[in-house]
């Protein structure tokens, strides 16, 4: 065995030789791994923007997370709403809700595209912009199913926000979430991934295929962009998982958004009739029973038709109840709205209705909204 007090000169040696190595290999690791991080390659949504992730979040041409904020924030605003709500407590009365929201311009002369749920009800809308200036916006039109608004302020040379692809986004894309969270914090920036481009989520009772996202998003981001990694407008954030799961797990980090290019549609349709105008419908109004009583099984039942419906015109009667649509099971409102989600107007179905116990099919063929205020 050496004996390490009696060998001096050989210890600095070695130790200068040990150290001369993990110089030479740190520097040839900090080269290779480190410099720029540009082995990461990143995919984006649209074909101009094939490039190489670096450590400072820019994309090819150097193009940054901050060059897509820039672009983008100045399209985002901040929504606050008033609305009239009617107490049925002990002391009764009416008094004013305050609510607030976000949503993203589509054009230099003022029409903003947000959710429904952001305006729903209200009585009064205002509009921040990002340069602090504030409007009154109207109404323009406001669909439930999609929730998809659109309001319009008294504005000219306005930024317009830059209008992506929806179709083509993959998981592992960056995305980039614009808004006003809490109400309070208008031009907030949070980022992540696309976690997934499609999830079928319900809300509201209502199947929706819905962008999946990791950037946070907390309340008064609805109605504001998912940005891609360019600055151009992918989605509308309309709605977050938080909590915990009846199982007890902890929900983080799952946000979502409506895709741009079906938001894009309803939005359109809105600016041009004030409504949803091509969705394809049955024509009939429903109540759902969670629970079977004496009279009537638990299921998915007619309540009325509408005057010049599909619906009125193949014979359908109030009670009927839907037991089948093209062969596949109808046991709540669900399960129809999922169907209907992918039909167009002049589509024909065949509807299994059940009547006094007995099984009848229908065929309907499609038709638009039916303006039921006439």
């Amino acid at each position: 065995m050496i004996q390490l007090k009696t060998r001096p000169v050989l210890i600095i040696l070695l130790s200068a030789f040990i150290s001369l190595l993990c110089g030479l290999g740190g520097a040839y690791f900090a080269i290779t791994h480190l410099q720029n991080q540009s082995t990461i390659v990143y995919q984006s949504s649209d074909n101009s923007n094939v490039s190489s992730v670096v450590a400072d979040g820019s994309y090819g041409n150097s193009f940054t997370i901050t060059d897509a904020v820039t672009k983008a924030a100045p399209s985002v605003v901040e929504i606050k709403t008033e609305s009239q709500v009617t107490s049925y407590n002990m002391f009764g009365g009416t008094y004013l809700a305050e609510a607030a929201g976000s949503g993203v311009i589509l054009s230099e002369d003022g029409y903003i595209i947000t959710n429904h749920h952001v305006i729903e009800d209200a009585t009064t809308i205002k509009v921040t912009t990002y340069d602090g200036k504030e409007y009154e916006a109207t109404l323009i039109g406001t669909d439930k199913t999609s929730d998809i608004a659109v309001i319009k302020v008294d504005a000219k040379d306005l930024k317009a926000v830059t209008i992506g692809d929806s179709t083509k986004i993959q998981s592992g894309d960056i995305a980039i979430v614009i808004g006003n969270p809490l109400g309070t914090l208008g031009g907030s920036v949070t980022d992540g991934i696309i976690s997934a481009p499609s999830r079928e989520i319900i809300i509201s009772g209502e199947a929706m295929n819905l962008i999946q996202t990791d950037a946070e998003i907390n309340s008064g981001n609805s109605g504001g962009g998912l940005f891609n990694g360019n600055g151009n407008l992918i989605g509308i954030v309309n709605a977050k998982d938080s909590g915990t799961t009846s199982s007890g797990a902890t929900i983080e980090g799952i946000g979502f958004a409506i895709p741009i290019n079906y938001a894009m549609e309803i939005a359109e349709d809105l600016i041009a009739n004030g409504k949803v105008s091509n969705r394809a419908t049955i024509g009939v109004y429903l109540q759902e029973l969670s629970n079977s009583n004496e009279k009537y099984s638990a299921g998915l039942y007619i309540t009325d038709t509408i005057k010049g419906s599909a619906a009125e015109e193949a014979g359908l009667h109030p009670y009927d109840k839907i037991a089948k649509v093209d062969g596949i099971e109808i046991s709540a409102y669900t399960d129809l709205s999922k169907i209907l989600r992918d039909k167009k107007v002049g589509d024909t179905i065949t509807m299994t209705i059940v009547r006094d116990g007995t099984e009848i099919d229908f065929d309907i063929t499609l038709t638009g909204t039916i303006d039921t205020d006439n």
